[in-house]
């Protein structure tokens, strides 16, 4: 509505000013012409003293006050045609920061508009059936066309493909997918067509995740406009000031409005949220969704980034560190066994180890889970054990301080297996690149023991380590940091997170599992889980910011020098009009540099 409301403006001065022309140099009569424009720039400035107290009321400062000064004092003194282009400026201003706005949020808006709405569904009879993303159900067969966007998160059953995976993880390089291979909802399919499995609803996707954030991204205000407002305010008092000073000397009003007519409010209306929307359109791009300009100004200033550990600096996927027999008992036997009767459970452990048998798995009878223990099965007329150490806590077992299976066969221990979470391979990296950039305080917070999280954080470079905290006291260590370390980040990525993404000043979550808690809460959102678009995305912020701030300096630097030259009156009003516009166009330009980095 704002936005057909700043055309029809547009185009009523448009059309005003056509009707001028013809009355004055056609029809020549200059009396009617001038009246036409004054009616027209009453009520204009009347709609716009309206806006401008709705602006002051919502706490920021009206910088369309120069504006409409100008256009009254032009009025005034009968430089009508001053006023009219002074009018042209600010709803042509108005206009532009729309179009440009949403040149620059193109990226992000792409996700919206290739967002897939049917999926064709292949059912018992091996016919295709295209259903609304809705209906499909996880574990139905759903076939993806050559050039279609995948409708939903999944796992190829069927054909070979190169995928486009630029709008999920900004990677730009195809990506081949086989069977058996995990396929995100929102990648574009190459040239082969795919049949998939559905592995999630349509309402849980990564990509139906993604646009939900992106709509919430497109919905907050950029806060960096507040302090565009407050350059504004001794930015107008030194334009009156001028203009003041210049009326009073010469004892001329035109004067007065010579110098208004040059102090343009437009680069402290549009550079900087330009800027600002020009460098989340960037951030999207490299896999990253800002979802405000807050939060983009607080990433250019962090000082503090706190990690959890699993699933963030790691990989939160436990693999076989160690197969750990006892005296006499073979490794390959210890490990067969124990992926013979781990085959049938869920526990989180079990596929790492069936992963890790080449050798096809017997037939398992008299399978039974024993709550709080592991579970036990007759593997080839063994009665074979596998848990945690209270399963064979009646053996002599010699504890270990890594996670752990323990196995006993027909009652008698033969080892157990050890897994260690796998940290992440850009980790190291990230830690480095960070320090490098500025952001010295490394901190990782975690639920697990000390000495596991230690030694996470000695092999990626953190110093500071706080282990064996439950949600609540994660909070508590974010509360402790000094304030002098602030912004603050926080990075996590599980549901246990959300709490402390919310109390840091930028929430930053890993978002490749979709539209999480930690996603919904974070104020930034990883797409692919690649820890180094952290440091990218500081630098983009970093860039952006000082883009903002010297577009508006720019804009106030250059009214400043016309000011006072106008104020010897060598500047005329008309023209001084069409300078202003001038510099509306240098200002708008260099802050959508912020796009372009």
């Amino acid at each position: 509505m704002k936005k057909l409301i700043q055309y029809r403006r547009l185009v009523a001065v448009g059309l005003v000013g056509l009707m001028a022309l013809i009355l004055e140099f056609g029809l020549r009569l200059p009396s009617v012409a001038q009246i036409i424009v004054t009616l027209l720039g009453s009520v204009i400035t009347i709609l716009m003293v309206v806006d401008m107290i709705k602006v002051i009321r919502s706490g920021n400062f009206g910088v369309d006050l120069l504006a409409i000064t100008a256009i009254v004092a032009t009025l005034a003194i009968g430089e009508y045609w001053a006023a009219l282009i002074v009018l042209l400026m600010l709803v042509g201003g108005d206009a532009l920061e729309d179009y440009a706005a949403s040149k620059a949020n193109a990226d992000l808006r792409a996700l919206l508009e290739k967002a897939p709405r049917k999926a064709h569904l292949i059912n018992q009879n091996q016919e295709l059936t295209d259903v609304e993303m809705d209906a499909v159900k996880i574990g139905d067969y759903v076939l993806v066309k050559p050039g279609e966007v995948v409708p939903i998160d999944g796992h190829v059953v069927a054909g070979s493909s190169l995928v486009d995976e630029a709008s999920i993880t900004g990677e730009s390089k195809p990506i081949e997918k086989l069977i058996d291979d995990e396929i995100l909802s929102g990648v574009v399919n190459g040239e082969s067509a795919l049949t998939i499995v559905a592995d999630k609803i349509a309402a849980e996707s990564q990509y139906q995740g993604i646009i939900k954030l992106v709509k919430q991204a497109e919905s907050h205000p950029a806060h960096f406009v507040r302090m565009a407002d407050q350059y504004a305010i001794p930015f107008t008092i030194l334009a009156y000031l001028i203009a003041g000073i210049a009326w009073y000397l010469s004892g001329d009003p035109v004067r007065f409005a010579e110098v208004l007519v040059v102090a343009s409010p437009c680069p402290l209306i549009l550079a900087a949220p330009i800027a600002l929307v020009a460098g989340m359109s960037k951030a999207s791009v490299s896999g990253v969704i800002v979802k405000s300009g807050t939060t983009l100004e607080k990433l250019a200033k962090l000082k503090t980034i706190a990690f959890d550990k699993t699933g963030t600096i790691t990989q939160g996927n436990l693999q076989i560190k160690a197969v750990l027999p006892i005296n006499g008992v073979d490794e390959k036997k210890l490990l067969f066994l124990t992926a013979a009767v781990e085959q049938h459970s869920n526990h989180i452990l079990a596929q790492s180890v069936v992963e890790a048998v080449t050798d096809e798995l017997p037939m398992v009878t008299e399978m039974k889970e024993i709550p709080g223990k592991g579970i036990q099965g007759v593997v080839n007329g063994q009665l074979v054990q596998a848990g945690n150490s209270k399963l064979v806590a009646n053996q002599q077992v010699a504890q270990v301080h890594d996670t752990a299976i323990y196995v006993a066969a027909d009652g008698q221990y033969l080892g157990c297996i050890t897994f260690a979470d796998e940290v992440r391979p850009e980790a190291a990296t990230t830690m480095t690149k960070l320090k490098n950039i500025g952001v010295k305080n490394l901190v990782m917070i975690s639920g697990d023991r000390q000495t596991i999280a230690e030694k996470i954080a000695k092999m990626v470079g953190i110093d500071q380590v706080f282990a064996e905290r439950l949600p609540s006291e994660k909070i508590a260590v974010l509360n402790e940091i000094p304030t002098t370390q602030h912004p603050l980040a926080m990075v996590g990525d599980g549901v246990n997170d959300a709490p402390s993404l919310v109390i840091a000043d930028v929430g930053i979550a890993m978002g490749k599992g979709g539209a999480t808690a930690a996603s919904e809460s974070a104020d930034a959102v990883i797409l692919n889980d690649d820890l180094s678009k952290i440091p990218e995305v500081i630098q983009i912020s970093k860039y952006t910011m000082k883009i903002a701030r010297q577009a508006v300096l720019i804009g106030i630097l250059i009214c400043t020098i016309l000011m006072l030259i106008a104020s010897f009156g060598v500047i005329p009003v008309i023209f001084g009009a069409l300078l202003q516009e001038l510099v509306d166009t240098v200002t708008i330009l260099y802050a959508l540099r912020a796009k372009g980095n």
